[in-house]
């Protein structure tokens, strides 16, 4: 069991968490697609905090003895959710990248081809 006055800090480092998250969507920090899953996060991080016999029910009904390795077991699946999501993230922003640089590449050539014509067209 959480001991009261650590427990009343753990709901304000939600209530906190939640406050910053929001901050940064509505300076569109942070897009409202990708807020989601830090949205869940903090929702789930808040339901441990206030019910932490839900914790303890799930580690006993996956079989870890210990509530310490359960907790940290826990974390390190969010950090693994986390990482993957930005990780793809990164891939489409790669991609999109790709195909900028290479429209881009395409304007600059027909640009050129079109400075050439009109240089052509001006010394006859």
């Amino acid at each position: 069991m959480i001991p009261s006055n650590l427990r009343l800090v753990l709901i304000v480092l939600v209530i906190a968490y939640f406050v910053i998250i929001l901050y940064l969507l509505k300076k569109k920090a942070l897009t409202l697609r990708y807020t989601l899953l830090w949205l869940l996060s903090g929702l789930v991080m808040g339901i441990l905090v206030i019910w932490p016999g839900i914790l303890t029910w799930l580690i006993g009904l996956v079989g870890i003895q210990s509530n310490m390795n359960g907790l940290f077991l826990t974390a390190i699946g969010f950090s693994i959710m986390i990482l993957m999501s930005l990780t793809s993230i990164a891939t489409k922003q790669r991609q999109k990248i790709k195909a900028l640089i290479q429209a881009l590449g395409m304007l600059e050539k027909r640009v050129r081809q079109l400075e050439e014509k009109l240089e052509e067209s001006q010394q006859k």
